[in-house]
């Protein structure tokens, strides 16, 4: 089976071929950088930093580019509320959002191309769609795209053009020849960011942008563009008619898009103010629940936030953590040791099977508790040795396809390690004299702390949550 993409554009899922062999370009859009970013950017983050990471483990050579923007209406504004400069302001949020992409294990892309660093291309494509006549310079001194010159706009979305006129109208300050069309670039206003231009001093509009950075970062034809499902349209739909009024090429071959993060019921957004930031979220939880939330459902659906879904993500961690305590024996043959290869060995081509249904992570997260379930049947039989290590190994594999650290607090990394050190003696001391009550007060009073006891021929080794 070869890997199969839901395309947005078709509303089908299509076998994926690139447009070079062996090579994927993949453009996803980043945030609009002028408050702290919340969970929601941390769940299409990830989702995409997994599309990478199958497509790489698969033998691709990946070009990922995820732009910031910069410079738009509402960092302008937000600096003004703070009496900042407004690029000040983007700059110190869009480092911040760097850092917590790190901490989330999100590998870094090939480029991040900025508003701010892609003005003269962002011209020279603006140019271009006014020498085709798709689009024109307004007595305001903004430039519009002529949406209704572009036989195709509408077929991301889905949406009729004569539709979307009811409703339309034009504000005052505007300029426009038709209602539906769409600035590419804006006359300069007092107290704005602004750049020189054929058509006077401005900024760029928010479509151009994205267009414009995909151009010059990639190509005039892309493999993946990728993005949340609430930018389908107007933003995604205007990136095409643009880029393809430009170079007369069908755009991207594959539109994915990521479902909305929801709490209480409701998509989380700055807007509405019902929002989680990634510090917030960082500060009480691992990064690997981030991503089992996001990994356990369909990246298109929409991922419900709450204590019930943190509580059973919790809960599988610890299932997969589970898998990597040592063993307790030294068997390395049998009929246990050849059921555990046999698992091991077709894992592999399992995942794949899985992945490769439009990146399907919640049946590949079932491959991956098969092996544990495995591995722990395998333990509790008296399994070690290098059967043993290979299918620890084979399950740590499959899980950094998925950007999963797993990595368990040791004793190395608790002030704590002495005191449950001490802990465990006192508790194999009641438990040789049979004093089972105390001996069980002592690790349910452990447990409650987040301390796992785990006995064993070898003794009582202990791991904690986190």
């Amino acid at each position: 089976m070869a890997l199969a993409i839901y395309n947005t554009l078709s509303r089908q899922t299509e076998p994926f071929t690139p447009l070079v062999a062996d090579h994927v370009s993949m453009y996803v859009c980043g945030p609009t950088v002028y408050s702290d970013a919340h969970i929601g950017h941390a769940m299409s983050a990830v989702v995409f930093d997994v599309v990478r990471r199958y497509l790489e483990w698969s033998g691709y050579t990946v070009r990922h580019v995820m732009n910031f923007t910069d410079v738009d209406d509402k960092i302008i504004r937000r600096a003004n509320e703070q009496g900042r400069d407004p690029m000040e302001l983007a700059e110190s949020y869009t480092l911040a959002f760097l850092d917590q992409l790190g901490q989330l294990n999100v590998l870094p892309a090939t480029a991040y191309p900025r508003v701010s660093t892609t003005i003269p291309q962002i011209i020279q494509f603006i140019e271009g769609l006014i020498a085709k006549d798709a689009a024109y310079h307004a007595s305001n001194g903004d430039v519009y795209f002529r949406v209704r010159g572009d036989e195709d706009y509408g077929k991301l979305s889905r949406r009729a053009v004569d539709d979307m006129r009811s409703g339309a109208r034009i504000a005052p300050d505007e300029a426009k020849d038709d209602p539906l069309d769409f600035a590419l670039w804006k006359a300069a206003k007092p107290g704005e960011p602004a750049w020189e231009s054929p058509w006077g001093q401005g900024r760029p509009g928010w479509h151009i942008e994205c267009s414009a950075m995909s151009l010059h970062e990639l190509a005039e034809q892309i493999d993946i563009h990728g993005g949340g499902n609430d930018l389908i349209f107007p933003h995604h739909e205007n990136e095409i008619a643009q880029t393809e009024s430009l170079t007369g090429k069908n755009f991207a071959q594959v539109w994915m898009h990521n479902g909305m993060l929801q709490l209480a019921g409701e998509k989380m957004s700055k807007s509405l103010g019902n929002l989680i930031t990634i510090d917030q979220f960082l500060s009480e939880h691992s990064a690997d629940i981030m991503r089992l939330m996001v990994l356990s459902g369909s990246y298109r659906a929409p991922l419900v936030y709450n204590d019930e879904v943190l509580a059973d993500t919790e809960r599988k961690l610890e299932r997969i953590m589970s898998a990597f305590k040592p063993a307790h024996g030294t068997t390395t043959s049998g009929a246990v040791v050849d059921t555990l290869n046999t698992i091991v060995a077709k894992a592999p081509a399992d995942f794949r099977s899985a992945m490769d249904s439009d990146f399907n992570s919640a049946a590949a997260l079932a491959v991956l508790f098969d092996l544990v379930r495995s591995i722990n049947a395998a333990r509790d039989a008296g399994v070690g040795g290098e059967p043993f290590d290979a299918a620890q190994a084979r399950l740590r594999e499959l899980a950094a396809v998925l950007g999963l650290r797993l990595e368990a607090t040791s004793a190395s990394k608790t002030d704590a390690a002495p005191f449950i050190e001490l802990l465990i003696e006192l508790r194999a001391e009641l438990r040789k004299a049979k004093q089972w009550a105390l001996s069980d007060l002592v690790r349910n009073r452990l447990s409650e702390l987040d301390v796992q006891l785990e006995d064993g021929p070898s003794g009582t080794t202990w791991t904690t949550k986190g």
